[in-house]
């Protein structure tokens, strides 16, 4: 970014913005700073890494067997489109203010110090949960090769030792621990690691798609879009929020089908944000972040729709399996061979994904204690590595202890409303900076402002309200937390409210 006149914060008390100036004079500070070693294709790799997840290997049977039928593609286009949306948005930040700390340091330029909190305090429980939820799947993919060599983990260290009370799962356990390491000798090396893994899901997936077209069979498209069939009606917090707030209610199969399966294979795309977090530790983040964020995303919903279309053209959608619907679906078909390289591509993949959000998790939380907001204490990075290693080791070691001990499976969905609440204050965000800064240099800008970021916040609103209300009351008892913990320190030590 060429060098410019600095611009005062702007505003009062809570809503005071800092400026992009200042923003990145502070990448700058030698005992905080990030060292800057990611190119084009390491973002791009990284947002593959992260969006390839359980996603492709799970949710396609469950949506085409109780949603959407054959139109599954249909309806992860319609998630991609909602995404794609909130990536233009996302590229336009990233590429004008490139600093760690992704919606957080966005939002702290445009929408004021409150509002960045609160989104910074979301992130952090996204990424964390996120982080958790994953290394468990990947724990139970593990065991499920281990038990296919004849190689069996005792019960209280799988963590389903229901019986007595106890399970400590040592595999996601031990999973969070050696991504915490690997994170914190460099951003390189993680790079490096996340290539050669990516590298082996891409192409398991591949093999999914050319090896599934042998055995495509056209009748199973029919009918395309299945006849619309009423879901059964859900009773108080279980229900969705339009359903209890405007009495509609979701359809299974038919058009409208399609948009609920949208609203499920959304969790599939969540990730690509995560690249945003790194803008700091790229070379040349102007041009290389909107390539990244973009480029990640098309590519995955290519691999999306094209393993939905051949898993649904394998099998009637009505005889897929929801558990695991790739690998049952070749062993329906009398090649089991492909199953077991499906379950292997997934436990591979899905250590991409723990380790990118983990990074995404510990440089907002940087962010924000670079900024006051959290303390300061967590802010110096590593001398030799020019990693956030403080943040990376106390974070890293708490996601450890709570993937171990607890499946969270009934948290899961916090990670999608917290992902879409970030969506929604990125996109107003655009609005509000090309209005109080059109003077900034912009090496992306997002197309159709503000009609683009105005649809954008309307999908991710939308999306948001077919979650239950029981996931709107549990991200609200974050958010208040979030708000006492800001007034009782986060305001008081803000280097922006005392002009530092």
């Amino acid at each position: 970014m060429s060098a410019q006149q600095d611009t005062p914060p702007s505003g009062n008390g809570l809503f005071r913005t800092k400026t992009v100036e200042q923003s990145i004079r502070d990448t700058e500070e030698p005992e905080h700073a990030l060292k800057k070693s990611l190119s084009a294709l390491d973002l791009t790799v990284f947002g593959v890494g992260v969006i390839i997840g359980t996603g492709i290997f799970v949710l396609t049977g469950k949506v085409a067997k109780e949603t959407a039928g054959p139109a599954t593609a249909i309806a992860f286009v319609a998630a991609g489109v909602v995404c794609a949306l909130a990536a233009l948005c996302y590229a336009e930040f990233a590429s004008t203010v490139p600093v760690a700390g992704s919606a957080y340091t966005f939002s702290y330029a445009s929408l004021g110090e409150l509002v960045a909190w609160i989104i910074g305090w979301d992130l952090v429980l996204e990424f964390a949960l996120g982080t958790a939820v994953v290394a468990v799947g990947w724990s139970g993919y593990v065991r499920s090769l281990l038990d296919n060599a004849h190689w069996t983990l005792p019960d209280v260290l799988s963590g389903t030792d229901v019986a007595a009370g106890f399970g400590f799962d040592i595999l996601a356990f031990g999973l969070v621990l050696l991504l915490t390491v690997i994170l914190v000798l460099g951003m390189k090396l993680s790079a490096r690691v996340t290539t050669v893994v990516v590298a082996i899901k891409v192409a398991v997936v591949l093999i999914v798609i050319v090896a599934g077209l042998f055995f495509i069979e056209a009748d199973n498209y029919s009918p395309f879009i299945p006849k619309a069939e009423p879901q059964p009606s859900g009773s108080g917090l279980d229900a969705p929020l339009v359903q209890l707030m405007f009495g509609y209610a979701p359809t299974n199969f038919g058009v409208m089908g399609i948009f609920t399966a949208a609203s499920v294979v959304f969790f599939a795309f969540i990730g690509f944000d995560v690249v945003a977090t790194a803008a700091e530790e790229t070379k040349l983040p102007q041009r290389d972040m909107p390539r990244g964020i973009l480029g990640s995303l098309i590519i995955c919903t290519v691999l999306y729709v094209s393993v939905s279309v051949v898993v649904t053209g394998m099998q009637p959608y009505s005889e897929l399996s929801v558990s695991a619907p790739l690998a049952d679906a070749f062993k329906a078909v009398g090649h089991p061979f492909y199953a077991g390289v499906i379950s292997f591509g997934a436990a591979v993949g899905l250590t991409t994904v723990c380790m990118i959000l983990l990074l995404g998790q510990t440089r907002v939380f940087f962010a924000m204690s670079r900024d006051g907001l959290l303390p300061r204490f967590f802010s110096k990075t590593h001398p030799r590595f020019g990693t956030p290693y403080r943040p990376t080791i106390l974070l890293g070691v708490i996601i450890a202890v709570i993937a171990g001990f607890t499946s969270i499976n009934e948290l899961a969905t916090l990670v999608n409303i917290g992902t879409l609440f970030a969506f929604v204050v990125v996109a107003l965000g655009v609005i509000v900076l090309r209005h109080t800064r059109p003077d900034l240099p912009r090496a992306f800008r997002t197309p159709w402002v503000p009609l683009l970021p105005i649809a954008s916040v309307a999908a991710s609103v939308w999306l948001m309200l077919n979650l239950p209300a029981e996931t709107w009351l549990r991200f609200g008892a974050w958010m208040v937390l979030g708000v006492i913990f800001y007034f009782a320190y986060g305001r008081g030590h803000s280097r922006v409210t005392a002009g530092r």
